[in-house]
């Protein structure tokens, strides 16, 4: 077993990065880069930027060519965006030098027929240079393995149905904007009521990902954007306004799978900027004989998102070359010791 510290760089130093670099630092990771274009972070050394009490040596910089060639790291942490096609130049960066690749982008938790072409490239060249490329977070544990798991008390499945919710306060501006945060009602309809261009909600990929898990055949999938209006004046410090009473505060998205066994998973997705009483959610009820409800109530969505991304590290680099996607790989665990005890199958 290697005892070696597992070397991470942490790649995009927003909102999250807070979390995965204190997270990464307290599970006894060697933090050896940081990159981000942001001038306001560029330079400073990341226990600072993260408010870690002491200073780790590490400086963010904006040069990731030079961090990836310089530093040589097992992993990268990627925080950055929601789509394949975003990340696909940054993961490429790291797959062509052989670092494996962890991501918070939601789309990455099954992108195979989403994003197709460019998961198969990134699968083609990861496989090529032997590292790993893997898409985790909440949806990882609390949208597909934990469904998986409870079934394992039930005897059929006719249908599975979720709604799970977050504040887009906590997630910045891009998110906002792509759930209309701030919109009128005409403009909501107008955009993204019913896009020519379908941008798969985060629970369309879920939901593969849990047909996946299964081990269904995909039939179908629908989805329907449908928004969410202010009932009263409400406050975005993402957007830096108020948002007044009648205009477009978030959306709920609800996605329908069908698959060809005959189960059907629908889930709704709601993301809108939270009142001061409101919380995250995750609940979940399987439909068959016999039924059973379960939910999570008021998760930290954000840090149980970055939590699980750091507790999938070995995980990550245990597994084969290549894309593959959360379900696939060996159970996530919590690290009680430092994270390196667990590459090579546990410290069990």
């Amino acid at each position: 077993m290697d005892l070696e510290k597992i070397r991470v760089v942490q790649y995009g130093c927003g909102k999250m990065s807070k979390f995965t670099l204190r997270y990464l630092y307290e599970h006894g990771a060697q933090i050896v880069g940081a990159i981000d274009n942001n001038p306001a972070v560029i330079g400073q050394d990341v226990g600072d930027y993260a408010g870690l009490g002491t200073k780790v040596g590490t400086i963010i910089s904006d040069d990731a060519d030079r961090v990836l060639d310089d530093t040589d790291p097992d992993i990268a942490v990627m925080t950055l965006f929601s789509l394949v096609s975003d990340i696909y130049p940054h993961v490429i960066k790291c797959v062509e030098r052989g670092i494996n690749v962890v991501t918070t982008c939601e789309e990455a938790i099954y992108p195979w027929t989403t994003s197709a072409a460019l998961t198969n490239q990134i699968d083609t060249i990861a496989k090529e240079t032997d590292c790993t490329v893997t898409g985790s977070g909440m949806q990882d544990i609390y949208w597909i393995n934990v469904i998986a798991s409870v079934a394992g008390g039930v005897n059929r499945i006719d249908r599975i149905e979720g709604a799970v919710s977050y504040n887009v306060e906590d997630y910045g501006l891009a998110l906002a904007r792509v759930h209309g945060v701030d919109m009128t009602p005409d403009e909501f309809e107008q955009k993204l009521a019913h896009p020519d261009d379908i941008v798969p909600s985060y629970v369309w990929n879920s939901n593969e990902a849990l047909v996946n898990r299964f081990g269904w055949t995909l039939r179908s999938n629908r989805q329907e954007n449908v928004p969410y209006i202010a009932e009263q004046d409400t406050y975005s410090s993402t957007m830096g306004k108020t948002i007044p009473a009648g205009k477009v505060i978030g959306m709920s998205t609800v996605v329908t799978t069908e698959t060809f066994q005959g189960p059907v998973i629908v889930t709704s997705q709601i993301g809108k900027v939270y009142g001061p009483d409101e919380g995250d959610l995750a609940t979940w009820r399987i439909l068959g004989e016999p039924d059973c409800e379960f939910e999570l109530k008021k998760p930290d969505t954000p840090r149980h998102t970055c939590a699980t991304m750091i507790n999938r590290i070995p995980t990550v680099i245990d597994a084969p070359a290549g894309y593959v996607t959360a379900e696939k790989l060996r159970q996530v665990e919590y690290l009680s010791y430092p994270m390196q005890l667990y590459v090579g199958g546990g410290i069990w």
